[in-house]
C-alpha cells in the first residue's frame, strides 16, 4: 500500500512539473547576470570532490554505504551538462572536461553503485545451485 502511494504522489510530481518546464522557457531570460556565480561553482565542483573521495573510500572499505555515495555522485557529475551550456567563451574546455572526465566518472559510479545487486544476485544462484545439489 505504501509503496503504491509513494509511486503515485511521485509520478504526479513529475507530471506536476511538466508545465513548469514551458514556464520557465517562457519567462527565464537568455542572458542572466548571477551573483556569487565563482562560489556556486566553486562550491559545486568540490561536491563532486567530495563525492569521488568518499565513494573511494567506502568503496576501498568495502563499505555498504558505496552504491549511496555513488549514485549520489553520479548525479552531481552528470550535471555537467548545466556547465557545458553555461560555460560561455569556454565552451569548448567545459564540453571536453565533460566528455572525457565528468560522464566516464558518474558511469564509473553507476557501476559501482550497481555492482552488489549483480554480486548479490551471483551469489542467490550459486546458494540455490549448493542446494540443488544436496
Amino acid at each position: 500500500m505504501r509503496k503504491k502511494l509513494v509511486g503515485r504522489l511521485l509520478l504526479a510530481a513529475g507530471l506536476a512539473l511538466v508545465p513548469w518546464l514551458a514556464v520557465l522557457w517562457t519567462t527565464l531570460p537568455d542572458p542572466y547576470p548571477a551573483q556569487h556565480w565563482r562560489v556556486a561553482w566553486v562550491g559545486f565542483d568540490a561536491l563532486e570532490i567530495a563525492g569521488l573521495l568518499t565513494s573511494a573510500l567506502l568503496v576501498r572499505r568495502s563499505d555498504h554505504r558505496a552504491p549511496p555515495a555513488s549514485i549520489a555522485t553520479a548525479v552531481l557529475l552528470l550535471v555537467a551538462w548545466f556547465d557545458v551550456v553555461t560555460a560561455g567563451h569556454c565552451v569548448v574546455i567545459s564540453l571536453a572536461l565533460a566528455c572525457t572526465l565528468e560522464l566516464p566518472l558518474a558511469a564509473l559510479c553507476a557501476v559501482v553503485a550497481l555492482r552488489p545487486l549483480v554480486v548479490a544476485s551471483g551469489q542467490a544462484t550459486t546458494v540455490q545451485r549448493e542446494a540443488v545439489h544436496v
